[in-house]
């Protein structure tokens, strides 16, 4: 199986998993052992995160929200952020290893994105899909409505074709040595107590 379809194997597990309880507090297990299937445990846990924030971005979109709530799911939020960039570096570092004895060519290029960040938006489009096609089969909603949103899946269905086409072709560019790729480690400063000029102060 070519990497693009396990991902979006694993991601459909994960978001369909995740809505049999739909809550955002329900507890997470992944099936994919670490020691066995690291990529794929990897993989599970990054859509997870995904779904998960997912939802709490449309929770607290909620107008009548209590604003101690609020508060209190931002900052769920900004942990769940920190949570995927984590996971992306985490699978650019599975990969970094995978093609560690390959040797690049002399001219070799770069890519503007490293493959996991390409699975990071593969990941999100995975929800995106999932979520319009639930807007263009819902039986309560008006026939243009769900024309409208089925419109719009065909196009995200178009999309992960052509996502997943990419992020193949750049693995199997990287492997062939005409690629090569980095992992910029993180340098956010909104959480940082020394970079951040607020936190500072305190």
């Amino acid at each position: 199986m070519i990497f693009s379809e396990k991902a979006n194997k694993i991601f459909l597990e994960a978001i369909v998993k995740y809505h049999k309880a739909d809550d955002v507090n329900q507890p997470f297990t992944n099936p994919y052992e670490k020691e066995t299937e690291l990529l794929e445990h990897l993989l599970y846990r990054k859509c997870w995160i995904d779904t998960v924030q997912w939802h709490y971005e449309d929770i607290i979109r909620d107008p009548n929200i209590e604003p101690i709530a609020a508060l209190a799911l931002k900052r769920k939020i900004d942990a769940s952020n920190q949570d995927r960039t984590d996971m992306v570096e985490y699978i650019d570092s599975y990969f970094l290893k995978k093609y560690d004895d390959v040797t690049p060519h002399k001219d070799a290029t770069i890519n503007t994105e490293s493959p996991a960040w390409g699975v990071d938006r593969l990941s999100i489009l995975a929800l995106k899909i999932y979520h319009m096609n639930e807007e263009a089969t819902r039986e309560n909603a008006t026939p243009e409505h769900r024309k409208a949103c089925q419109e719009k899946l065909n196009v995200l269905l178009e999309q992960r074709v052509d996502l997943s086409t990419a992020i193949d072709q750049l693995l199997k560019d990287i492997s062939e040595g005409k690629k090569y790729m980095k992992v910029y480690k993180q340098m956010k400063m909104y959480n940082d107590d020394e970079l951040n000029p607020v936190l500072r102060k305190k």
